[in-house]
């Protein structure tokens, strides 16, 4: 009824003729301390990690694109191999970057620069994540496995860097929750809108499971201020929607909001009114204040990601020793 856009019109260029903000180099080595940064709830934060490990609670950190950019992919690892988190998600431009890096060692363009010319997103070789999702949902795979599989199979020179190919390697779900229109590979010719809907679907389903175990465990955002909290807040919602059918419930677990946003001296554990802008914080109201009043607690921390994500895992991974 209404005209689409041909995207056989589309003038690709390879990756190799990009400039990259980002390069391998930014991924920390756990081997070597990382850059100082304290916060008075680390003990706690740490705590419930081990804790939710002994009792074999999920922990689940969600993470936007910044984390990877910041280079603490091999900290996340570290995490995953050392079975404190039992689940990671992230949203389409976090695996990008995780791919991107895994395969050519580079991630990141100027968008200024690129959308003034019109290249902005429309590179060759970005296009394999579309091939790898297409792939995978014909095995019903969701689009963090597929992602994790394509990228270990293929055996890309940077995998044991990628937390997608390493939670595939691990057996450990990272799903990827997209937003369709969001993410530069929704631009290119091999983009499935139908492929790329039920594998991440079938994420959100794998998600979902593993709230299900989220009683005496943990759910930590980094830097994910949209689809962190309402792919959670959905999620929580039908499992206490069974668990209350089955007389269980799901109150007493630990949350925190990692970001920059200014509010660690307020009374984040209620929600702003809405006459306050930061209402609009959906970290705030969802994480911190409404889906942990039944008997949870929550916390704020706020700082850069390359320097909070590496010290708390570093803090769980020393008191996971004791």
């Amino acid at each position: 009824m209404f005209p689409q856009f041909d995207r056989s019109r589309l003038h690709l260029r390879p990756l190799n003729e990009r400039v990259h903000d980002v390069p391998l180099s930014i991924v920390m080595d756990p081997k070597d301390p990382p850059e100082p940064f304290e916060n008075p709830h680390f003990d706690a934060l740490a705590d419930a990690v081990v804790n939710a490990k002994k009792a074999g609670a999920t922990v689940l950190f969600m993470y936007g694109a910044h984390v990877i950019r910041s280079g603490c992919a091999l900290w996340m690892i570290e995490l995953m191999k050392r079975g404190f988190v039992t689940h990671y998600a992230t949203n389409g431009a976090g695996s990008i970057h995780d791919f991107e890096l895994a395969m050519i060692g580079n991630t990141c363009e100027s968008v200024a620069r690129y959308v003034s010319e019109g290249q902005f997103g429309l590179w060759y070789e970005t296009d394999f994540w579309n091939d790898a999702v297409n792939a995978g949902v014909k095995e019903g795979l969701g689009t963090g496995e597929a992602l994790g599989k394509y990228i270990w199979e293929n055996n890309f020179p940077n995998r044991e860097k990628s937390v997608l190919a390493m939670g595939y390697h691990l057996h450990i779900p990272v799903t990827v929750h997209i937003g369709v229109g969001n993410d530069i590979v929704h631009e290119l010719p091999h983009c499935d809108g139908a492929a790329l809907g039920q594998s991440s679907y079938t994420d959100f389903l794998i998600y979902t499971h593993s709230v299900e175990n989220l009683e005496n465990g943990c759910f930590y955002d980094f830097g994910s201020a949209v689809a962190g909290p309402e792919v959670y807040l959905k999620a929580l919602a039908m499992c206490r929607n069974v668990a209350h059918q089955e007389g269980r419930v799901i109150r007493h677990f630990t949350t925190a909001v990692f970001d920059l946003l200014p509010i660690e001296n307020e009374d984040y554990h209620t929600a702003p009114p809405k006459s306050n802008p930061h209402y609009y914080f959906r970290p705030w109201k969802t994480i911190l204040a409404r889906t942990v009043a039944d008997g949870g607690r929550s916390f704020y921390v706020r700082g850069e990601h390359r320097k909070t994500l590496p010290n708390l895992a570093k803090m769980i991974l020393e008191k996971g020793e004791k």
